[in-house]
């Protein structure tokens, strides 16, 4: 990779971590603060709130039928992504100690906090739990492929491919063979060195 390239993906990385803290600090001061694991409200919000939140029966009555009849086949799929959390979580904590690379914390991609938005229906909150499993899991699965790929084979396509994860664009370029053997050892040396 050319020096230019990994200058302006070190720049990408500045600026994704300055806009995460911004974005956190700007919700917490405006609406709410987190202590430990549990979300505290301004009391005028809460208010606010409890004030918005619509009635369980009121939103049966207004609620989209579609999402009713569809309901089934949404959360049928409960079913494979407990199964790959399995597969992929059993994977890393029995390979990953081997290969030397640090583990996935979920807890950094399965977070639980929209239960405590009280303009939510318990109907809603259990939507949002189930959203909040799925997509933090695939997030999950994703990082611990990726360390994986890093690992074992951190080249990119020859194609131009859409969805990478986060690691893909600091890969070796495609047929780029000078010194393979020693730029994946020290892929893999750092994935040792990295943040759970």
């Amino acid at each position: 990779m050319n020096d230019r390239i990994q200058q302006i993906l070190n720049q990408i990385t500045e600026l994704e971590d300055d806009l995460r803290i911004a974005l956190n600090e700007q919700q917490s001061s405006m609406f709410f603060q987190i202590k430990g694991k549990r979300v505290e409200f301004e009391q005028s919000i809460k208010e606010t709130h409890k004030r918005l939140k619509t009635n369980f029966f009121r939103w049966l009555v207004t609620y989209r039928p579609q999402n009713l009849l569809t309901g089934p086949i949404i959360y049928s799929m409960i079913i494979p992504l407990l199964i790959t959390d399995f597969f992929v979580t059993f994977f890393q904590l029995t390979c990953f100690p081997i290969y030397g690379i640090k583990k996935v914390r979920r807890s950094d991609y399965i977070v639980y906090d929209r239960q405590q938005l009280n303009y939510l229906n318990f109907i809603e909150k259990f939507h949002c739990t189930y959203c909040a499993y799925g997509n933090g899991m695939i997030a999950y699965v994703s990082e611990v492929i990726a360390r994986t790929e890093q690992y074992f084979c951190p080249i990119k396509h020859a194609r131009k491919i859409l969805g990478t994860h986060s690691r893909y664009a600091r890969f070796l370029e495609y047929g780029d063979a000078e010194n393979y053997e020693e730029k994946l050892e020290e892929y893999r040396q750092a994935l040792g060195k990295e943040k759970s």
